[in-house]
């Protein structure tokens, strides 16, 4: 089960993922990203991932879904300190190419 946790600050919304992040956590997610999306004074979205031990194609699609509104949005999502496996798995993914990846 994925646990989070949410920061915020002047234009930064941070939300830190710790645990298994796969389709169950989806709602939690949701429910996490919707209202930072509807601050306007948010301008970017960063996702910690260092405490995820695990990751799969549901929640690769969930960053995806996060991505795609957050454009809609006027917002920029980050991935941030992806570690191992979950590193790997975003390597071969190639979500490079479509996030900011921050180590």
């Amino acid at each position: 089960m994925i646990q989070l946790t949410i920061h915020k600050s002047s234009e930064t919304a941070r939300i830190d993922l710790a645990g298994r992040f796969d389709f169950n956590g989806r709602k939690l997610m949701r429910e996490a990203y919707d209202p930072i999306l509807a601050d306007s004074k948010i301008k970017s979205i960063e996702i910690g991932l260092e405490k995820v031990d695990y990751i799969d194609s549901s929640a690769l699609g969930i960053l995806l879904l996060l991505r795609e509104r957050a454009e809609e949005n006027q917002k920029k999502v980050v991935l941030c300190r992806a570690q191992g496996t979950v590193g790997k798995v975003l390597a071969v993914a190639n979500f490079n190419r479509l996030f900011e990846i921050r180590e």
